[in-house]
């Protein structure tokens, strides 16, 4: 690993070795306490964050590291100075980079110019960190994450596409459920349908809750995506359908729900479920911080 843009450019051996090392460190941080001492890691941020601002700085600092937060009130990335030479100087300071931006094409100018690693904490393509923990947290309740099937729910997005990445190369599966019109990227979707027949995993894609049947965790995300500024509302009679609610767990037989927040109470997902006892959401927002040190350690080892 030299910089982590997408799961896509990790092993099946290196997910499972970064879960079990994620797992290592919420057990104990102690024997890491000084890993990345002497070491900064700039964090810069085009969007507004709380789960991955608080957790990467947090973590940072448990690993004896410092964490150095830049936001973008100058402009998106690229408009003030080119990517080229905002990478170059940025490896003349820091240890590492992670970037919450826009467009992907920025994190893959940042790794292209940058002579340190590059973290992916979200793009419009991907949200490999997120996919980490989600995963992470699926291995706490289930030994084997290939026999895991998986069912999102909701609007194809960033999140998706690293889910489904995920689960194709551990070998699970997964079910997307999405109204006409909201599914993923098609060229992903078919790159993940390749990979998950390599592995023996499978990826199944439908407009009817029914094909959710079976699933063993249900998985939400907002119907808006960051950024988009259409107002809830708007999309709710479109979406109401695909909520994650009791009768939904009900009907699947679903045995835990993920979140990967912010949630919409009462839109994506009913607050009986959020707050019920399958719901592993608050397990799956912790894991965000330990995994995402699995992989700084794992980039910054040598």
């Amino acid at each position: 690993m030299n910089h982590f843009l997408t799961i896509n450019d990790i092993s099946q051996a290196q997910i499972l070795e970064l879960i079990a090392l994620g797992k290592q460190l919420k057990k104990d941080y102690q024997p890491h306490s000084q890993a990345l001492a002497g070491k900064s890691i700039v964090t810069l941020f085009e969007k507004p964050s709380l789960r991955t601002r608080v957790s990467f700085d947090i973590g940072i600092n448990k690993l004896g590291g410092h964490s150095l937060y830049l936001d973008q009130q100058n402009g998106a990335l690229g408009e003030r100075e080119s990517v080229k030479d905002f990478a170059l100087n940025l490896s003349r300071w820091c240890d590492g980079i992670v970037a919450r931006v826009f467009s992907h094409r920025s994190l893959e100018q940042l790794a292209e110019y940058a002579t340190v690693p590059v973290v992916n904490s979200l793009s419009d393509l991907y949200h490999p960190c997120q996919g980490m923990a989600d995963f992470m947290t699926l291995s706490e309740h289930h030994h084997d994450l290939s026999k895991v099937a998986l069912g999102y729910v909701g609007d194809g997005n960033n999140v998706t596409h690293s889910l489904m990445i995920a689960a194709a190369k551990l070998g699970a599966k997964m079910v997307v459920v999405c109204p006409p019109g909201c599914f993923p990227d098609g060229a992903v979707v078919q790159q993940c349908q390749q990979l998950a027949k390599q592995h023996g995993g499978e990826l199944l894609l439908s407009n009817e809750v029914s094909a959710l049947e079976g699933v063993d965790c249900l998985y939400a995300d907002t119907w808006v995506s960051m950024g988009d500024d259409t107002p809830l509302a708007q999309v709710k009679q479109k979406f109401m359908p695909y909520q994650i609610n009791q009768q939904l767990l009900d009907q699947t037989g679903a045995t835990s729900v993920l979140h990967c927040q912010p949630a919409h109470r009462e839109y994506e997902i009913s607050s009986e479920v959020m707050d019920g006892p399958q719901s592993l959401i608050f397990d799956q927002a912790e894991n965000r911080m330990h995994i995402q040190n699995a992989i700084l350690l794992t980039l910054l080892k040598d």
